[in-house]
């Protein structure tokens, strides 16, 4: 029998602890904020009535070693919705809250400076909903950096604070935006060579597979920036992202898949019966098509002979186009390797030249590169694959935490600042211009998102818009969600236009193609 110490242990093991409880504790936001905010409501001047931020996107570059840089000239608007219905909607300020709040900040500050006036004004005059007006560009839409993407501003005179407090949580939207963003310009770019090399587009939305789950900080990071990546494309093993797309924008089914081979599948066979787990694994899935990693020992053999000797003949008769074998190297540099490998596969299956006058490999077998793939790695496959004029059509590629986790709140400078203020009842414009750094000097005065003449966009400053010809919507009133946008069309306003990709291509034609046909080889 267990002695009495045992049984007092297995009871303290039992026993929730202070994280499992504060794990459980349902979302409070009078403590999602930074620490200094909590101080603010004492540094406004007084007789504050009025503070109306807004946040933009001041323009960004991936560095690295295309050409030197990726530059961003727009930027796709996403995952304000999600924050909004997570976190601001319905009542979320509760005397518990409050009180929670209350002792955890007089830990933290060690005095009693938390804002309890404040809050409790909001749960007993507005039941705990958020006295805020938030209005945005609609989800999805594409605008040029430097321009508001959307403004907050308090409803309530006594809680001009407000608008400071919630900048935490809002800011967040620089990682859904940035995913978003940057999976579009690599879209932009397979978009480009799959015309050029396969005078078509077909098959662009599973081009670029999303395999990140794994690769970002947490499950809610999968979500976010996996859905992120599925308004441009269609293709993803982030299941987080199916989930997320689901409970916050509507949609049935956002990502799909397919059946794939990992590491461990072939290499549980062994070594010497690597060509049986090949075969075993495309009978299994006969009418599907199958992705196989092929270097779990050698790349270069199990293309030569396994796949091009070996199994020649099976994958031959038994794949189709509608269930082809997809071959995945895994391994080494990523243009060097997606290159021999073609070269290999059509050598062994044989090859034919589309109308644009580049090779294809039979409709039955293709290649995805997985590994190593970023915005950079992936326009140096695109341009070895045109210099060597192989068509794009031949292969798809996926990204794991380079689209997802690679990305930070600088790559497009993402800011919100307060614009205007109401003081002693004028009106006032707010700005800062530091002479140390002028990229930083932040708008002034109400602000509107107008359409130019050719569908552009810009920004009105100081209260001058026309609010009947104002992109930006009321998304969040005083507690209510005013917006529910729906996934397919956040994707229709993301789509490419024939624009973006014709100045693309020109660009690509001046700086590569042209070299390329001159020379023989690209810049």
């Amino acid at each position: 029998m267990p002695s009495r110490g045992s049984r007092k242990s297995r009871r303290r093991r039992l026993a929730p602890s202070a994280r499992d409880m504060a794990a459980a504790a349902p979302f409070n936001i009078v403590l999602a904020t930074d620490s200094y905010k909590v101080t603010h409501y004492k540094q406004y001047p007084p007789n504050t009535t009025t503070v109306y931020s807004y946040f933009e996107c001041r323009g960004g570059k991936l560095n690295g070693a295309v050409d030197g840089e990726v530059k961003f000239g727009e930027v796709v608007v996403f995952g304000l919705q999600y924050t909004l219905r997570k976190y601001f909607a319905g009542h979320v300020v509760s005397r518990k809250k409050i009180e929670d709040a209350k002792e955890f900040y007089l830990k933290h500050f060690g005095q009693p400076i938390f804002n309890e006036a404040g809050w409790m004004h909001i749960l007993e005059k507005h039941d705990g909903k958020l006295p805020l007006r938030i209005k945005a560009v609609p989800e999805g839409t594409v605008v040029p950096v430097g321009n508001v993407l959307f403004t907050v501003e308090n409803t309530d005179p006594a809680c001009f604070w407000l608008t400071s407090w919630v900048e935490t949580l809002l800011v967040q939207a620089w990682y859904p935006i940035t995913v978003a963003t940057n999976s579009r310009k690599q879209k932009e770019y397979l978009a480009v060579y799959l015309q050029e090399t396969a005078g078509s587009l077909k098959g662009l939305e599973f081009k670029l597979h999303d395999f990140g789950y794994r690769g970002v900080s947490s499950h809610e990071s999968a979500g976010i920036g996996g859905a992120a990546h599925l308004i441009n494309f269609c293709g993803t093993d982030t299941m987080a992202a199916n989930l997320f797309a689901n409970e916050y924008y509507g949609s049935p089914m956002a990502g799909f898949s397919i059946p794939a081979s990992e590491h461990s599948n072939i290499t549980a066979w062994g070594k010497e019966k690597e060509s049986d787990a090949f075969r075993y694994i495309l009978e299994e899935f006969p009418e599907l098509p199958v992705s196989i990693v092929s270097d779990s020992y050698d790349i270069i053999n199990a293309c030569e002979h396994i796949w091009g000797e070996e199994l020649h003949d099976f994958v031959k008769s038994t794949r189709t186009a509608a269930a082809p074998l997809i071959i995945r190297p895994d391994s080494g540099d990523p243009v060097v390797m997606v290159l021999k490998v073609l070269n290999i596969l059509g050598e062994k299956f044989g090859t034919t030249t589309n109308e644009r006058g580049f090779k294809v490999l039979p409709p039955y077998l293709r290649v995805i590169q997985g590994d190593g793939i970023g915005t950079h790695t992936l326009v140096k496959v695109l341009r070895a694959l045109h210099r060597e004029r192989w068509s794009v059509e031949n292969v798809a590629f996926g990204a794991g935490g380079a689209i997802l986790q690679r990305v930070n709140r600088d790559i497009l400078n993402c800011s919100f600042k307060c614009s205007y203020a109401e003081i002693a009842g004028q009106g006032i414009n707010v700005y800062k211009n530091p002479v140390t750094d002028p990229g930083k000097a932040s708008k002034r005065g109400r602000l509107s998102l107008h359409r130019t003449p050719d569908g552009s966009f810009h920004t009105v400053q100081e209260g001058r818009g026309d609010p009947n010809t104002d992109v930006l919507v009321t998304v969040f009133e005083n507690g209510v969600l005013m917006s529910d946008y729906q996934f397919e069309d956040v994707r229709q306003r993301a789509a490419l236009s024939d624009t973006e990709m014709e100045r693309l291509r020109e660009s690509e034609r001046q700086r590569v193609w042209e070299v390329q046909d001159g020379e023989g080889n690209a810049a």
